[in-house]
């Protein structure tokens, strides 16, 4: 039987700008099934734009049924982009992971939560003149904050910050508006993942 997968997020998860088999949840669901591991297509909730509040108004209004044999989580960009402190942030992480936990069926080994990239590289904050070392600095507190609360509730996060450091303000990595990033870029997010979910799922059985 297929192992059911929930994706929770932004636009980092709907894959703003790229095709839906573009998608890095899509994409892992493929690389997990290409690894021996039978899992379905992601149900994503996700919107570009969202916030940690807005996504928890998309999971009400979206309802979805678990419990889910796999459930990924990467929010908070939107929350740093509208200036929101990361006291703020980090009591919305905390329900929205614990959400999570509770739609993998109370299983904290089967959720997984990736960083927010560092959008200060792209073209879209070059031109736009925003601060690139405020947005690290910032973001850099928030990543930390949600590695802390994850580490709390025992699930594990993925750090796929420092490769959109590295490689996020290169063309290939980007779609048409110098923000997003492009499937190229969230192969190298699944790279990084892959490992870390394949675990989850040979950790107990799978439903």
């Amino acid at each position: 039987m297929a192992v059911s997968y929930l994706a929770l997020g932004d636009s980092y998860t709907i894959g703003e700008g790229v095709a839906p088999a573009g998608r890095w949840p899509v994409q892992l669901a493929t690389a997990l099934q290409e690894d021996g591991h039978v899992v379905a297509e992601p149900q994503i909730i996700a919107t570009t734009g969202w916030t940690t509040d807005e996504l928890e108004a998309g999971i009400d209004a979206a309802a979805p049924q678990g419990p889910f044999g796999f459930v990924s989580l990467l929010i908070g960009v939107n929350d740093q982009y509208r200036g929101r402190s990361v006291d703020d942030y980090r009591p919305r992480f905390t329900a929205l992971l614990q959400r999570a936990i509770g739609f993998a069926d109370d299983r904290p080994k089967r959720v997984l939560v990736l960083s927010i990239p560092d959008w200060g590289v792209t073209p879209f904050a070059r031109d736009n003149k925003r601060d690139p070392a405020q947005i690290a600095r910032e973001l850099d507190a928030y990543n930390a904050a949600a590695k802390a609360i994850c580490a709390d509730h025992g699930v594990a996060l993925v750090d796929i910050t420092p490769v959109s450091r590295e490689r996020g303000a290169e063309p290939a990595m980007l779609v048409e508006d110098g923000l997003h990033p492009s499937a190229t870029m969230y192969t190298e997010w699944t790279r990084l993942a892959l490992p870390v979910a394949r675990n989850l799922l040979d950790d107990g059985a799978a439903r």
